[in-house]
Formats: structure tokens, sequence, C-alpha cells
């Protein structure tokens, strides 16, 4: 009998024993219950965790470790890809200040000539 009460005891834990096998607060554990993000079962008021979920749980939580090149390529990335031809955003900038100041609201872009003669 003994022998099944440990198969039984290192299959399912209670909140102790995974705070001890996880190294969490028994607080954050009972936080992840009452927000329904970590696999679990009711027994009454009893809550327990069967050792073979709480494993594939903790799978599924991994980040993996990126290194400072991979990082680097996510970030550029995007800006590798668009080849920007500086200069015709050049260009279209000197002609989009162009038109602004030389808009027939501004009066004619040509120099005018001179007062006419003859008292017009």
């Amino acid at each position: 009998m003994k022998e099944n009460a440990e198969t039984v005891s290192q299959e399912f834990f209670g909140i102790q024993n995974l705070s001890c096998y996880l190294d969490i607060k028994p607080k954050t554990i009972y936080s992840l219950v009452e927000e329904n993000r970590i696999p679990h079962y009711r027994v009454g008021k009893l809550i327990r965790f069967k050792r073979s979920e709480i494993d594939e749980w903790m799978e599924g939580n991994k980040k993996d470790c990126v290194g400072p090149e991979k990082l680097a390529k996510k970030i550029l990335g995007p800006v590798q890809r668009s080849k920007i031809d500086v200069d015709r955003v050049v260009r279209k900038a000197i002609d989009g200040a162009r038109r602004e100041g030389y808009t027939t609201s501004h009066g004619k872009t040509r120099p005018s000539q001179g007062p006419q003669e003859g008292g017009q």
C-alpha cells in the first residue's frame, strides 16, 4: 500500500509540493489557478496538479534566447528589405516645397516687368 501512495504522490502535487517543484511561491500558484493559466484539478476545496501536465505547461511557457545577431536581423530586416532611394525622396521633398512656395495665391512666379510707360 505504501508503494501506491508514493506513486500517487509523485504523479500529483498539492500547492506546497508544486511550489517546491517549480520554485514558485504558493501565492503565485494560487493566482495562476484563479486565472485558469495552469492545468489543475479540484477535489472539493483541494487543488491538485498532475506532474506530466505541469511539465508540458512549463515547456509551453519556454522562451527561446535570441543572440545579438539574430535580434539585429529581426530589427533591421524591414529596413533592409525596403531599399529606399534617398535621391528620389529628397527630390520629391524639394518639388513639394517648391509647389507650396510658388502657388497662384502667392502671386506670379516670374519676375514682374517694371512700371509701364504712359501712366497706365
